[in-house]
Formats: structure tokens, C-alpha cells, sequence
């Protein structure tokens, strides 16, 4: 089981949250970093540095924001921060976008050839991984005789799984070609997954794989309460406007009516306020809510979690939706589907 955080917590709340996740046995925590709001790299190191065991990734970090030599020797230093894991294996997870409109072009980064920029962006980072000297010729990365300059300490290779945070048929492809996993979307139905597993598969037969050797986290966003069932369907409803607004990529993945979408995008643009959320929920019908994500009371919630896991969800990574995300970890934790 894993957590994704975003902004909607106190930043000391959500360390304290980190903690007890571990504490109960989560394996994983992803933090966003898909809007201008908080960082990913200043949250990831402040939750390796409360927390000991538990593995941390982004999810994910925008590729166009930054240099892959700048992001290799990012996350050596946190893989330096965290220290391995009781297994041996990395606490650091590096999950890599591509960004989504109208906030690549508002900033002056665009969004070109994607599937291109990708590629060369994760081979780049894995070379520079190894700690040799590496060049590289492409059409986005350029490294002319380039290496991770760690003159002290642990001068090693960095054994850090590389991630896709995948939407798209092609790009879903390509996570299974090159790297240990995908980080799947949250905001999509059941049967999503099951065509984005079989694209997975696709690409990791292109070099030698199997789909079992493809992590497949997904962000599965989780409004759970016992005691306020309508407050939580409502929390998921204004969650389903919000990408329905702003997040084209989403929006088509869902399968929402593009009638619905229309009329959401009407209350709903970015940057939008809370407020226009939850005026836009009243537009979202309850079969739609509950299709795309887990919402309602503890056994409700783990059932639509058990359904992506057959769909096939190696690790569900809840976003909590409501203030306390303790509940939502005492109700996964130790739980067998």
C-alpha cells in the first residue's frame, strides 16, 4: 500500500503522516509535483529525513522544468539523505511526466515531442545513475563528458528505479520499454487500467520483458469516511471537476461525457478556488464518482481498491481526499484483498 500526498495538508501534518504510514506497514509514499504548488524534491527530502524505511517518490516531476543533470544529482543527494531500505534497495524513487497544458505553455516550456523528450531524458538519467562520464547527443539532452561530481563520500552507482507517470497509449508503451515502472493516473475507471496494463505489456516485449517486470503503482484518490458518506461522495465529485476542468489528458482517459465536460469546463478553469470545485460537484452524477475512484465507507472504498488490483495494480497509492488521512491508513493497513 502506498500514499500520495499533494498540497491539501499542512506540510508538519503530513510528515506526521509519513510516520505513521510507516509505522503501519505502507510501503511507499508519491508527492506530487504537478501544479505550482509545493515541490516534490523539498518534500520528498523532508519525509526521508522523518521517516526510515518507507520508499519515496515523485509524482511526478515535470521532465521540461529541469536539466536530467540537474535531477540526477537531485536525487543522488536524497538517495544519499535516505540511506537504503531494510532490503537493501533504494527509498528513493524517481517518477518522471511530461507536464500537461495550459500551465507548460503559460510558464514558456510548451510541451514538444513529448515521447522523444522522454526517452532521452530517461536514458540520459540512467547513464548518469551508473556515476561514469557520459555524452549525449539528442534532440532535447545534450551532455558533453558529464559525470556526477561527488568528490566525497559514496562515490557508487545509484540504484534508483526510474518511473513514467504515464497517461497516454504511447507513453504508457514506453514506460514498459524503459524503466522499472509506471506511475498510473488516478481519476479513471477500472477498465483504463486494464487497457494501460496491456500497453505496459506491449512495451516492456519490446525489450526482452514481461509485465512482471513492470512496478505498476497507481494514484487512486480515496474520499473515505464512516461517519459523513455524502460529504465524502461530495469531496470526490469536486476532485472529478477539477480534472474534468483542467487536465485534458485525464478528461479523455475517464470516459466522462463530453457533454458533462463542457459544462464543467464553464464553472472550472485554472487556476481555479476551491469554491468553483465544489460548485462544479453538483454537475457530477454518483455513477461517475464511484467509477473513478474509491469513495464512501471503509468497506466500500476497499472494494473499489480490490477492483483495480485485479485490473492490474501492482501497488495503490491513495491520495486522501478529506482531513483525516489516518483513517484512510487504519482502514487499508494490514488489509488483504
Amino acid at each position: 500500500m502506498g500514499l500520495y500526498l499533494q498540497d491539501k495538508h499542512d506540510i508538519s501534518y503530513e510528515l506526521e503522516v509519513a510516520q505513521y504510514a510507516e509505522e503501519k506497514g505502507f510501503s511507499e509514499i508519491w508527492q506530487a509535483d504537478t501544479r505550482l504548488a509545493r515541490d516534490c524534491v523539498v518534500m520528498m527530502s523532508a519525509l526521508l529525513a522523518v521517516t526510515s524505511r518507507i520508499r519515496v517518490g515523485s509524482g511526478v516531476l515535470p521532465i521540461y522544468t529541469r536539466n536530467p543533470a540537474v535531477i540526477a544529482a537531485t536525487w543522488s543527494t536524497m538517495w544519499e539523505l535516505a540511506g537504503p531500505a531494510p532490503d537493501g534497495s533504494s527509498r528513493v524513487l524517481l517518477g518522471l511526466g511530461a507536464w500537461w497544458e495550459p500551465i507548460a505553455s503559460r510558464v514558456g516550456s510548451g510541451r514538444r515531442k513529448p515521447l522523444r523528450a522522454m526517452r532521452e531524458n530517461v536514458e540520459a538519467i540512467r547513464a548518469l545513475f551508473t556515476m561514469e562520464e557520459v555524452s549525449y547527443e539528442g534532440e532535447f539532452v545534450h551532455l558533453d563528458r558529464v559525470r556526477l561530481d561527488v568528490a566525497y563520500g559514496e562515490g557508487g552507482p545509484r540504484d534508483i528505479p526510474i518511473y513514467i507517470g504515464a497517461t497516454g497509449p504511447r507513453m504508457l508503451e514506453l514506460a514498459g520499454e524503459l524503466c522499472e515502472g509506471a506511475v498510473l493516473n488516478y481519476v479513471v475507471p477500472v477498465d483504463y487500467i486494464e487497457g494501460a496494463t496491456e500497453r505496459l505489456r506491449a512495451g516492456a516485449a519490446r525489450s526482452g520483458r514481461s509485465l512482471d517486470d513492470v512496478d505498476r503503482p497507481e494514484l487512486l484518490a480515496c474520499a473515505l469516511s464512516d461517519d459523513d458518506r455524502d460529504e465524502a461522495v461530495l469531496a470526490g465529485k469536486s476532485l472529478v471537476a477539477y480534472y474534468l476542468g483542467t487536465e485534458p489528458h485525464i478528461m479523455e482517459a475517464s470516459g466522462a461525457d463530453p457533454e458533462l465536460v463542457a459544462r464543467v469546463k464553464q464553472v472550472v478553469g485554472w487556476p481555479a478556488t476551491e469554491a468553483d470545485y465544489r460548485k462544479a460537484a453538483s454537475l457530477i452524477p454518483d455513477s461517475l464518482v464511484t467509477s473513478l475512484m474509491a469513495v464512501g465507507t471503509a468497506p466500500e472504498c476497499r472494494e473499489a481498491v480490490a477492483a483495480y488490483l485485479d485490473a492490474g495494480v501492482t501497488c495503490p497509492v491513495l491520495y486522501p481526499l478529506l482531513d483525516d488521512v489516518a483513517t484512510v491508513i487504519d482502514a487499508f493497513s494490514g488489509w488483504e484483498p
